[in-house]
């Protein structure tokens, strides 16, 4: 099966740098996306809030971006063991 995204988003709000009880770094995020997307044929503009993270030597580079920034993120979706909405955990970025 593939879990795969790709999301054009700015980063909202970036927790501080964090440490896993096995040292990897760690930092979560709220990116914001909006973007016009045709659906049905229409158009239709599309807002969407995100929490996302990142792990180890990604989580360090994210640390260092500003809030507003705009990136395009690429990852996979998990629901955290005690959540109810999926997370995007960030693999790559690539700055806009």
């Amino acid at each position: 099966m593939e879990n795969r995204v790709v999301l054009t988003a700015c980063i909202a709000e970036a927790e501080a740098l964090r440490f896993t009880p096995a040292g990897l770094p760690a930092i979560a995020l709220r990116l914001e996306h909006e973007s016009r997307q045709t659906e049905a044929g229409q158009a239709r503009d599309v807002k969407a809030v995100m929490k996302a993270v990142a792990f180890g030597v990604m989580a360090e580079r994210l640390a260092k971006q500003a809030l507003g920034s705009l990136w395009t993120f690429q990852g996979f979706l998990a629901t955290p063991r005690n959540g109810k909405t999926a997370v995007l955990h960030i693999q790559d970025i690539q700055q806009n």
